[in-house]
Parts: structure tokens; C-alpha cells; sequence
């Protein structure tokens, strides 16, 4: 049995409570949260082991590993001690609010070898993992461009403060919404070279912004455009699809369908066709032992755990999500430098090549 913490009890923490609690193979050895009302209920109905003070869940458990589901400001400092104390961790996404400290934290679980993941659930989709194959087998060919989206009903209207709607707790749209199609992206085509034209819009919160849109550059010269909105109320919850063309035909994925069109399908896998093949996540998606929310909530942890007992590596290791808070640092960077205007071609001279920078110059 692995021995696990949780630390941070509001919707995901209680959602990863709930769903460990459930595994055949985790024991849950304490809980950890500010709130006295909810440590005593959970006490009182579950019989958990409860505490206010993360340290003192630490220094009194025998833990093999931890899930922080803390508002994001809190989340480098947790996980930091828990690998100082040879836990394997399990951490909500986004990562941290400061790319360095990503990179820090990631380099410190590698070097004590332990086990690390961040709550990057869309990679456990059964149709954003398709789109993964069709990738890796190249059923496409060359990739010219990529749409990501993501849209939803979170800031309808302006409102009090939150932990989410302040800069410097949770980061806004940015951090919470942009930040998983970007990380499909990072999965998908590595990380990107650049970021250009980036808008972070506010449209009822004061702090942080609203709405998202920027064309991220990979190599070899792949485009794509990013557009998030969390004040959509258009959407009854929060909506994620990716587009992809190539020279082979496109790809159109959310979380209820993988739609390919192939021009020619000699390189695709079987079952799919010349011209539009549509395979469904209902049918690309294993069972899991207890469902809530969503198969990809339980894939995720149950691939933690996993993990751990063989001692391999996680797929959405602190690594990973230290690429997607660098590419949502490179993005705030070219907001920040705001719009460049080009220079027009001297006359009787060549146009130099196109290149491009960290801030989108």
C-alpha cells in the first residue's frame, strides 16, 4: 500500500480525497487543510486523520508520497519540504507562478529520484491521446499550423476577490485556463521557440485578465494560435479543442471526440480511412475503478501510483510543467513589450530572413 497525504481541500483537493481514497493500493494517512469546519467533517463521516498545519501532517504521518491541491502561490514551498523529506509528490496544475522555481523543483525531485507529476489531466483524454499517436505515427505529414482552445463560464460578471482572480495567488486566465491547451502543445510539438502577439484582456476582473490569445512558434515552422476565454457563459463548463492541419489532412480533438480527415491513408492506423474518420473518447478510453468528473481524473492518480511502485517516471513530470510555465513566462513577456511595427524593406536590398525572439520581435 502506498501511504499518501493530501494537502488542500477545496474542489480538486477533495475531488484527488475522494478518488484515493477509493484505490485498492493507496491508504490515505492523512489530510490536511484551514478550514476547522471541513477537518471535521471529514473526521467525524470518513474517520481521516486531519490537520491545519501542513508540517504537522508531515512530521507525525509516515508518508510515501503527497498531492498538494493548494491555491498556486503555495505550491513551491509544499512540495519543496515534501522532496527535502523523500516523498514523492502529485501536484496540481499550474506548477508555479515562477518558471525558475519550476526548473529548481524539478531538477531537486530528478536528483533524489522520486516520483513527480503535475494535474495536467487532458493527457489522460482517450481522444487528446490519439491525437498523440496520429502525431508519433505522422499520419499528417509536415505540420504547418495549430488552433488550441479553451473556453468557459468561471468570471461572468465582476466580483469579489478569490485566491483565482489575484495575480499573485492563482495568475489568472493565464494560469488556470491557457495553461492546459499549452501544455496539449508542449506534448504534442515540444517546446515552442517564441511568442507573439500576445493579449491578455480583462474583461470583468480588476488584477489579472480575463482573456487569452497569442501565436506560439515552433520548430520547424509550426504556428499556433492560442485563444482563451473563462468569461465565456456561452459554455455550461470548461470546453478544450485542438486543431491541427498538415499537408496530409487535419485533426480535430476534444474531449468527446478525435475527428481525422486523411487525404491519403496509407500511414494511418487501422481503422482509419481516406477522407473523415471520427473515433469517440467512450471508445478510446479504459475503465477505471471509480469514476468522478471524469475517467481522466482517476487515470491520473492511478498512473502516480503506478509509478511509484515501479519507481518509473510519470508522464506529466515537474519537467514537463516547467515547459509550460516557461512558455506562459515567454508569453507575459511579450504582452508586457507590447506591439512592434515592422520595418519596411530598404530599397535595392534583399529582405532579410524572418526571425523571431524570445518577446516575439
Amino acid at each position: 500500500m502506498v501511504r499518501v497525504g493530501v494537502i488542500g481541500l477545496g474542489k480538486m483537493g477533495l475531488s484527488h480525497y475522494a478518488i484515493v481514497r477509493a484505490h485498492p493500493e493507496v491508504e490515505i494517512a492523512g489530510v490536511c487543510d484551514t478550514t476547522g469546519y471541513l477537518l471535521e467533517v471529514l473526521n467525524k463521516y470518513t474517520g481521516a486523520r486531519v490537520y491545519p498545519d501542513y508540517q504537522q501532517l508531515l512530521d507525525k504521518e509516515p508518508l510515501d508520497a503527497l498531492i498538494v491541491a493548494t491555491p498556486t502561490r503555495l505550491h513551491a514551498g509544499i512540495v519543496r519540504e515534501a522532496l527535502n523529506r523523500g516523498l514523492h509528490v502529485f501536484c496540481e496544475k499550474p506548477f508555479c507562478l515562477d518558471p525558475n522555481e519550476s526548473a529548481e523543483l524539478a531538477a531537486l525531485a530528478e536528483e533524489r529520484n522520486l516520483v513527480n507529476q503535475v494535474g495536467y489531466h487532458y493527457r489522460f483524454v482517450g481522444a487528446f491521446q490519439e491525437v498523440k499517436r496520429l502525431l508519433d505515427l505522422k499520419v499528417l505529414g509536415p505540420i504547418s499550423h495549430v488552433l488550441a482552445e479553451a473556453y468557459g463560464p468561471v468570471v461572468l460578471r465582476p466580483k469579489g476577490s478569490t485566491w483565482r482572480s489575484q495575480r499573485n495567488e492563482g495568475g489568472g486566465c493565464l494560469y488556470d485556463y491557457a495553461a492546459h491547451p499549452i501544455n496539449l502543445l508542449n506534448w504534442y510539438f515540444g517546446e515552442p521557440v517564441a511568442a507573439a502577439g500576445t493579449s491578455l484582456t480583462k474583461i470583468f476582473s480588476n488584477d489579472i485578465e480575463d482573456e487569452v490569445s497569442s501565436t506560439l512558434l515552433f520548430d520547424p515552422g509550426i504556428s499556433a494560435q492560442l485563444s482563451v476565454n473563462w468569461s465565456d457563459e456561452s459554455q455550461r463548463k470548461m470546453s478544450t479543442k485542438v486543431t491541427i492541419w498538415g499537408a496530409n489532412g487535419k485533426i480535430s480533438a476534444d474531449r468527446q471526440e478525435c475527428q481525422t480527415f486523411l487525404r491519403d491513408a496509407r500511414a494511418a492506423p487501422e481503422g482509419y480511412r481516406e477522407g473523415w474518420t471520427i473515433r469517440y473518447t467512450t471508445d478510446l478510453t479504459e475503465p477505471v475503478w471509480y469514476y468522478l468528473r471524469g475517467e481522466e481524473y482517476s487515470s491520473q492518480i492511478d498512473h502516480f501510483i503506478k509509478s511509484i511502485q515501479a519507481r518509473t517516471a510519470a508522464q506529466n513530470s515537474f519537467a514537463s510543467a516547467a515547459e509550460t510555465d516557461r512558455v506562459i513566462g515567454m508569453m507575459i513577456a511579450d504582452a508586457q513589450a507590447g506591439p512592434r511595427q515592422s520595418s519596411p524593406p530598404l530599397a535595392g536590398r534583399a529582405r532579410p530572413g524572418r526571425r523571431f525572439s524570445l518577446f516575439g520581435r
